[in-house]
């Protein structure tokens, strides 16, 4: 991903987070620790999205952690709870090809936002992973999506 730059504005902890990842080319960064207050420490597993700028179509690298099944990997477009969806949500609403890093393996992608019995799955699934996304659900009147990454050849 040599034309992509990290993604404007993110917190201190994903940058430094994000920088290990690239750095060491996916061998450390993948497994995330990290203990939050009131939580005992969590391992959770990371990828980096590359997305289009909807607006500049500039690319743009995001950590994020995610699930997988079936092959495929879904990530929740939390934003900790925000009001409005992240930008890179917005991105792939505007363009759903991107690329994914995993660990060591880079790989083409499309988003797709999921609904219905898929959604609440994977939802539960998340919260197995990542517990606070519960709490940031209800930060938030909007109904946090669930996208889900599915390789392509």
């Amino acid at each position: 991903m040599p034309d992509a730059k990290l993604a404007p504005n993110l917190p201190d902890w994903m940058l430094e987070h994000a920088n290990r990842y690239i750095n060491s080319g996916g061998t450390d960064g993948h497994m995330y620790r990290i203990t939050l207050p009131g939580r005992p420490e969590m391992t959770v597993p990371s990828l980096l999205l590359t997305t289009a700028g909807r607006k500049t179509g500039d690319r743009y690298i995001f950590p994020l952690f995610y699930g997988e099944e079936e092959g495929r990997f879904f990530i929740v477009a939390s934003k900790g709870g925000a009001p409005q969806h992240p930008g890179w949500y917005r991105n792939i609403e505007a363009n759903p090809e991107v690329e994914i890093q995993v660990g060591t393996r880079h790989l083409k992608a499309r988003a797709r936002t999921a609904s219905g019995e898929e959604r609440a799955r994977l939802w539960t699934k998340s919260l197995d992973f990542w517990p606070p996304y519960a709490d940031y659900q209800t930060k938030t009147e909007r109904e946090i999506p669930v996208v889900v990454l599915e390789p392509m050849a």
